[in-house]
């Protein structure tokens, strides 16, 4: 029976910018052969050795160059015909632009200052003048390139890291919603509150406009999870619901609607959503609720206890039954009112500290009610509201919370 081939090892990629095992490797792109490196190997002063690779040209350093090469130190003085055209560091930039992750250095004679500081001034880490160089010089050179590209590598790292989450603060700002509002007696707060670390968005979602039959409508949702994806799920599920409702859509036909975008978009068939909309009559003093798997809304009017409106004919959340129905309840609001309307990240907390219970719904609008009595309302009552949700909780909520508040002032 024939013995199997050995499977060759897989080459492991190395750092060049890694001086643990103490010995360095340079890479020379000189033209004389007789010139100033003419040994394989140099001995530092801390006994650490200096492999030396030479190369007559740019075509044979590109094929010596490896991820074992520290450093490459080019000449300077190469012949014209290698710099490719005018500019004497022609042959510099080209090295700087196929080997971006190793250190360089240029060599010239000290009569060509000018042009070494032009070369350090071009992305070199150093320059070396040939007349001067000795073995400890060069060990010292290398190790110095190689400490000082990798602090710049580390900036420039943090630079695109910091540059990256300015870009995604201003994206995910802007995917945040803009009331549509105009025309209507009804005041807008909300409070959004992502439970990603260093995150704006997360999988809850809310809207509300103001059609032109002067309905306003309302809607806040909650995708499962609180990753991107979710994220980026419940921004289209807006959207979309932004789009339908200026269609004209409303209640049942509209939810029906929403789940097929979102059977469309969600990455596997166990992503759902929960959704709560509302529709709120010109007049102001009624409207139309439909629950998704959602919690209801809090309803408070003055010198009354807030109270949730009727739950109790809610439909499923939506991506859970294929052909699910969501009934449009008629709810009275009166004259004067606050509607509060969140996702369950503000019920789900514990209500004192790790280990006790849930908050749950009864257990956050006795939290709404203290805060109403304190003469809270507004932007203030959702800040209150949030604040406290977390100090009952014992720190940061886990789970990403989103609330809106519309008050009508009545007549």
């Amino acid at each position: 029976m024939p013995v199997p081939a050995p499977v060759p090892a897989q080459r492991q990629r190395v750092n060049p910018l890694d001086l643990s095992n103490g010995d360095l490797t340079l890479l020379v792109i000189e033209d004389d052969p007789a010139g100033t490196f003419t040994v394989p190997e140099l001995v530092d002063a801390g006994g650490g050795r200096v492999r030396i690779r030479t190369a007559r040209n740019l075509t044979e350093a590109e094929r010596l160059l490896t991820d074992d090469v520290h450093c490459v130190l080019v000449d300077l003085d190469l012949p014209a015909d290698a710099r490719r055209g005018d500019d004497p560091l022609a042959a510099l930039r080209h090295v700087l632009q196929v080997a971006p992750r190793h250190a360089v250095l240029a060599l010239t004679t000290s009569d060509r200052a000018e042009l070494a500081s032009e070369a350090v001034r071009a992305g070199a880490q150093d320059r070396l003048f040939r007349e001067e160089l000795d073995g400890p010089l060069l060990s010292r050179a290398i190790r110095y390139a190689v400490e000082r590209k990798r602090a710049d590598s580390v900036q420039v790292k943090l630079a695109e890291s910091r540059l990256r989450a300015q870009e995604n603060a201003r994206l995910e700002r802007g995917l945040l919603p803009t009331p549509l509002l105009q025309g209507s007696d009804l005041r807008f707060a909300a409070r959004y509150r992502p439970g990603r670390s260093r995150a704006l968005l997360g999988g809850d979602f809310y809207d509300t406009v103001r059609t032109p039959d002067g309905t306003v409508h309302a809607m806040i949702g909650d995708v499962c999870g609180h990753g991107p994806d979710e994220a980026a799920l419940g921004v289209e599920l807006r959207i979309a619901w932004r789009a339908l409702t200026f269609a004209g859509l409303c209640g049942d036909e509209l939810l029906s609607t929403l789940q097929q975008v979102l059977e469309h978009e969600r990455e596997s068939e166990e992503i759902f959503a929960t959704l709560c909309t509302v529709d709120i009559a010109p007049d102001g003093r009624r409207a139309g609720l439909c629950l998704a798997g959602h919690p209801a809304p809090l309803l408070a009017r003055p010198g009354q206890d807030a109270q949730l409106l009727p739950y109790e004919d809610g439909g499923p959340a939506l991506g859970l039954l294929p052909r699910a129905r969501w009934p449009r309840r008629q709810v009275e609001l009166g004259g004067a009112w606050s509607l509060m309307m969140y996702t369950d990240g503000l019920i789900e907390g514990r209500s004192a500290g790790p280990g006790s219970p849930r908050l749950g719904q009864d257990g956050m609008v006795d939290m709404v009610n203290l805060q109403l009595a304190r003469g809270l309302g507004g932007e203030d009552l959702l800040e209150a509201a949030v604040a406290e949700v977390r100090e009952l909780n014992g720190g940061e909520l886990t789970d990403d919370v989103a609330v809106l508040l519309l008050d009508r002032a009545g007549r």
